[in-house]
């Protein structure tokens, strides 16, 4: 008779999992129209403002590459702590990123108060935002809660350089699982979206053999020499189609025109070259690669089960 008793408590003492697997209908019966708000969200509003594809795209990328997938770059700072998005390397982050996932949030509170996460926002509306401009759609795995800590000192050792070399670059993906490929593939969202003049001066005024001489006097025009001068000014990313997603990115790496160091680096006598020139000729295998990139970067550390929170707002802990 003591067996049963002693068994029940045996099991009542185990740890339980805090963790569960992602899955594309988390939110089938709690909050049934998610997607179809945030896609709404997103295409209205890129109509009214056309950075916000690339602002979701990349700051999907530096939520991921820190912590996981858990929107904690969506955090503000306080009194008590500098979060990740005050990190020097995400202060040029455009708001129109922040915004949209702001504005869905809101929407959703409305409709599945406390159901749907900030994590799987953003996760949702980069995926939109690509078909926004014409990029490749993808299966979005969900059930990202959020995280209660933001921490700039992370957001600076974790996300990649403008002026990384191509083994550091190689070296932080594989840290996260990513391979070379995923990484070249990535870094394909910069067809569109555009670059402040700090990141690429050094580049332009260095007339190194890596950089075509024309490329970087018309980069020249709006980014002065003078290093106290014009920090901010914008240049596109793709000289080309700034604002469509297709693989002339990769076509302008092969003609030496990479804005940022960091790009130019993948087409550059390394082991990315041949895949550099395999998305420069075949734009449907780029869009291919890049769309199992999206889920495998998706997939980074989630917090799932009793791990993080639904946050009320995105940008304060609960």
């Amino acid at each position: 008779m003591d067996f049963p008793i002693l068994f029940f408590l045996f099991l009542s003492i185990l740890p339980i999992s805090q963790s569960q697997e992602l899955s594309v209908d988390y939110y089938k019966t709690s909050c049934p129209n998610f997607q179809q708000i945030v896609r709404e969200t997103v295409t209205s509003k890129q109509i009214s403002t056309p950075t916000t594809a690339a602002a979701t795209l990349r700051m999907f990328f530096h939520d991921c590459m820190v912590e996981g997938c858990d929107a904690s770059v969506l955090i503000s700072s306080n009194t008590f702590n500098v979060a990740e998005r005050d990190a020097e390397i995400n202060l040029s982050l455009p708001g129109d990123g922040f915004d949209v996932v702001v504005r869905a949030k809101t929407a959703l509170e409305l409709t599945c108060p406390k159901i749907v996460s900030c994590a799987d926002i953003l996760a949702v509306a980069a995926r939109d935002a690509s078909v926004a401009v014409g990029g490749p759609s993808w299966t979005v795995k969900l059930g990202r809660r959020d995280s209660t800590t933001a921490s700039r000192t992370l957001a600076n050792a974790n996300l990649p350089s403008f002026t990384a070399s191509l083994e550091s670059l190689i070296s932080q993906f594989r840290n996260k699982g990513l391979s070379e490929r995923d990484m070249v593939a990535l870094s394909g969202a910069h067809t569109i979206g555009q670059a402040q003049c700090l990141t690429f001066r050094n580049r332009i005024y260095s007339n190194g053999s890596d950089i075509d001489a024309g490329f970087a006097t018309i980069r020249r025009r709006r980014c002065p020499a003078d290093p106290n001068t014009g920090n901010g000014n914008l240049a596109p990313l793709d000289l080309v189609t700034p604002n469509s997603f297709d693989n002339n990115y990769f076509r302008n790496l092969l003609q030496r025109k990479g804005l940022l160091h960091s790009d130019q680096v993948l087409f550059s006598g390394g082991s990315t070259d041949s895949i550099v020139n395999e998305y420069s000729s075949s734009p449907s295998t780029f869009s291919s690669d890049f769309a199992s990139a999206m889920v495998r970067m998706g997939d980074i550390e989630p917090l799932t089960g009793s791990q993080g929170q639904i946050r009320r707002l995105c940008r304060v802990v609960n």
